[in-house]
Parts: structure tokens; sequence; C-alpha cells
């Protein structure tokens, strides 16, 4: 094989999905048909759970430092200001929800951010690597390019867009409706005449001609422009056309849009993809789901498709897993992706308003076969719900969280496995330590995947800015899986935060909890599934 993972399409969900295997010391080559990055700000949304996803992979710092909060819509009617329009309810930070509120991010930035963060952990994106062929077999995927290079691969992963050609080379249909006939316009201009603290929204005249929106970009000089014509219009993409409209609807000047950087067209639609894999390929993004941009819920559910797969290939390919835990990423992320597209159509048609739906923080795996709930009589959070942040002796649990392995709470003096912690690090059941065992802050160790120089570097720098050293014992914990080790586990044990409750609690590599009990008792065999090998 060449690679153990090609990765088809270098945008979002793709540059995601490289981090998290590149992180796990999984060979992964992303591969984009064009000759550089999406160059327009397109998904500019950043929800809460997005930004913890982008906490744990080591980029949030860089994603606030590039963004900033949505600014106030401000209504104009005859070159008045009339009123302003919040567009989302508003939501106070918490404990357990430290981020609450949408950050504000042009895509191409946080395309760039994610291609840097890559590059740091020793990945790269191949462009100008358009796929033209795919087959596979029991041991793997071929792949021809357009230049007639094949790649071989033990795993392939669409991050394609809402167009992909994977999807159409393996066959799998979309099922969806059109959200909205009316064709809409995004650009990326620069104006004057318009302040930037606000969100500048023009509504439909009453000479046919649809609403216009201009968002001042955080971190940048441009505004968003969007735009929505009549149905069986065309809008121009031209620097003129823009100008035209924008003199048309607003009491703008057509000089007034010094320059436009990016545009294109779209009409707003929902569909889904009929399957999520085919054999040794997966869908992931809008290659899966295409939604309406309202609500912003896009990229944050296709950035947690690449979090929710990247996690399960390393167990596979490198922890020694049963292959058939992949089954677990069509059935986690279809549901979710189903029901995000009803609420941006929702959001999109007016009948729902952005809040704590839009925010994703309460999306969760309830069904899951990988979800086991042994309580009798279990509290508010639950398996398959999402890990809340927390702090327990002092230490932040997102801090604990942070990095490729498994966490175990053990809280209210809920009894949990583990012994002396050897010198050096942790040992692997049977005494073999393994390769994704490495030191991390604080003097535990990282597991669930091998880590770079880079990485470990730069989880260091993470935790210290963020104050807090990763805590907590690392065990081996569990029955020896059929490959022959134990899953490595941090625990963490102390009094339980208010979200919580007493009890044990196994949080997932990708923050969800996996199992929670009174007790160990069938513990070691829900990780046997997980096993590393030695």
């Amino acid at each position: 094989m060449d690679t153990d993972v090609l990765v088809v399409g270098a945008g979002p969900t793709g540059l995601t999905l490289g981090i998290d295997l590149a992180r796990r010391g999984v060979a992964a080559l992303v591969a984009e048909r064009a000759q550089a990055l999406f160059p327009g700000s397109r998904g500019k949304g950043i929800q809460p759970r997005t930004m913890e996803v982008f906490d744990d992979l080591g980029v949030l710092g860089a994603i606030r430092a590039a963004g900033g909060p949505y600014p106030v819509g401000m209504v104009w009617q005859d070159g008045r200001r009339v009123g302003e329009h919040r567009m989302f309810d508003p939501a106070e930070p918490s404990e357990d929800a430290p981020y609450n509120e949408p950050l504000m991010v042009p895509q191409w930035r946080t395309q760039e951010i994610l291609r840097a963060r890559l590059e740091e952990l020793g990945g790269s994106v191949a462009f100008g690597r358009e796929v033209v062929g795919l087959t596979q077999d029991g041991g793997g995927v071929r792949a021809e390019f357009a230049s007639g290079e094949m790649v071989t691969a033990r795993y392939a992963v669409a991050a394609d867009g809402g167009r992909s050609t994977v999807r159409r080379l393996l066959g799998i249909g979309m099922t969806g409706e059109t959200v909205d006939p009316s064709p809409a316009l995004v650009a990326d201009v620069r104006i004057s005449g318009l302040d930037r603290d606000n969100w500048h929204l023009f509504p439909p005249g009453g000479d046919g001609d649809g609403y216009l929106a201009l968002c001042p970009l955080a971190g940048t000089e441009d505004f968003q422009l969007v735009a929505r014509f009549p149905d069986g219009t065309a809008p121009e993409l031209s620097l003129e056309g823009v100008r035209k409209v924008v003199a048309a609807r607003t009491h703008l000047a057509p000089e007034a849009v010094t320059e436009l950087r990016w545009a294109s067209d779209f009409r707003p639609r929902a569909a889904l993809a009929d399957r999520f894999r085919s054999g040794r390929v997966f869908l992931a993004g809008d290659a899966a789901h295409v939604h309406s941009p309202a609500g912003g819920q896009g990229l944050n559910t296709s950035v947690q498709d690449a979090y929710n797969l990247g996690w399960k290939l390393g167990a596979v390919l490198r922890d020694g897993s049963d292959p058939a835990l992949l089954d677990s990423y069509e059935e986690e992320r279809r549901p979710v992706a189903a029901d995000v597209l009803g609420l941006s159509t929702r959001v999109h048609r007016g009948e729902t308003r952005r809040g704590d739906a839009t925010r994703q923080l309460r999306l969760g795996y309830r069904h899951s076969p990988l979800t086991h709930e042994t309580r009798p009589e279990p509290g508010p959070l639950r398996a398959g719900d999402r890990a809340p942040d927390g702090t327990v002796n002092g230490t932040r649990l997102f801090d604990t969280f942070r990095g490729p392995h498994w966490t175990l709470l053990a809280l209210e003096g809920a009894q949990a496995p583990g012994g002396a912690e050897e010198p050096g690090g942790a040992q692997a059941a049977g005494g073999a330590r393994t390769a994704g065992e490495a030191q991390a802050p604080g003097g535990a160790q990282a597991a669930g995947g091998a880590r770079t120089a880079g990485e470990a570097q730069a989880a260091g720098k993470a935790e210290a800015a963020g104050g807090a050293q990763a805590a907590g014992e690392v065990h081996a914990v569990g029955e020896a899986s059929a490959s022959g080790g134990a899953v490595v586990v941090r625990v963490v044990r102390g009094p339980a935060p208010r979200v919580y409750g007493p009890g044990l609690y196994l949080v997932r590599p990708d923050g969800y909890v996996g199992w929670a009990g009174d007790s160990t008792a069938g513990l070691p065999a829900y990780l046997a599934r997980f096993g590393q090998g030695g």
C-alpha cells in the first residue's frame, strides 16, 4: 500500500481528518483536485461544539485569533437604519460549556489554519490530484488521478464536496429537496461607506428584488455579500454584476464596491447520501450531506464527521481494533446529519431561530451500538452524550481529554481499575509498551496512536496556554483484545462536577461518553473491543 488512508478533498472535512490521523500515527494522503485551497468565505460560522473539537486538535487558539463574534444585524430601509436584528439567541458561557456563541471565521482562513496544523504534524496536501477512477477489493482501495498516477490505500474517504466525484464513482445516490427555488449570490467584496460593527440587512423592496446582506468578515477587510434573486434569474458573478445589485438594493453607489475577491451562485438544497460507506470507502462532509447555509450547520457537521471517523480508523489501523468498528461511523453520523439537515432547513424558512440547537452541544449517540449505559437509574448525563467540561481537583476536564486517548472519570469515590504507574510511563497489558504511549505534559501518557514530535510540542503549548497541565494517572485497562493488548486509559479521580454526578464515565477519544456505570462491571469487556496491539 502507498498509504493507510486516502483522503479526497482538502476542505475543512479532509483537513480535519488529516490532522486527526496524523496525530495517531496513521499515514494519510490528502489529495485536492484544485491547485490551492478554496478561496471563499462560504462556511464562516464555527459553532461551539466545533470549537471544542478544534480545542482538542490544537487549533482553537489560532481560530479564535483569526475570527471574532458575529455582529448585530442592522436593518436598513430607504437609506436609514430602522432597527437591530439579533441573529442568535444569547447564551452565557458556563463551566460545562465554555464556548457559548458561534465564532465568525472565513472558511478560507479556517482551512489555512487547519493546513498549517496538518503540516506541523508531518502531513501535507497534494494539490492538483483529481480522482477520476476508483476500485476496491477486500485488501484495499486503488485510485486513479487525472494525471494517470495511481495510489493504493487500505481505506479512502470522500471529502470532495457536494458534487463528489468519489460518491458518483461509487454509485451512491443523494436524496433530498430544494429548500428554496430562488437562486442566491454569495461573494467576498471590499466595500466603502458601511461600518464594520453591524451585519447590514436590506429587506426586499416592492419591485420584486430579493433581500441583500453585507456582513463584515472578522479578521479581514472584506464583507460577505449574500443576495437572493427571483426564480429563473441567473446572478451575475462579475464585479459589474455585483455593483449593479448593490446599487439597486441599497443606498450605496456602484463604485462603493471597490473589489470582488470571490463569487459563487447556488440554490439552497438539503440532501443526504443514501449510504455513508461502500466497502473500504467512506463519505464525509458535503459528500455525505448538503445543507442550506442558514444556521451555519454544514461546515460544523462536516468537521464532526471527520472527528468521528478519525479515531475509529486509528483504532483499526494502529490499535488492532476489529474493522467492524468502522460500521459505527454511518450508524452514528447519518442520523445526526439527517437531524441537522432538518434543522438548517427550518432555520432557512424562518421556522426556528439560531440558538441552542444550532450550537450542536446537545448532539450525541445514545442509540449507538458503541454506547453502553449500565446504571439502572442514570442521571441527566448518560452514555452517548457529549462529555461536558468541568473541574476536578483544580484540573479542567477539557485539558484532560485533549489528545487521542480515552479518559475514565471516577467521580465521588467510584472505584476505577488500575495499579501503580511504572517508572517512565504506563505499561500495556502483558508489560509491553505500545507506540501510542508517548509522554504527555504533566507526566501522563497519551494513548491511542503515536504522536509526532510536532504533536507533542503543540500539545504542550496548548496546555500551557490554557493555564493547566493535563492531569490523571494512566493505566492499561481492560481485557486483552484479539490483537493481544489492552486500551491505555487516562484515569481521573475526584469530586463530581455539577453536570456529571457520581459514577464512572468512560470518555471516547472524540469527547462522548461511551460507557457509564456505578461499578467497573462490564468495563474491561467493553474496552477489549478497542484494544491496542502490542
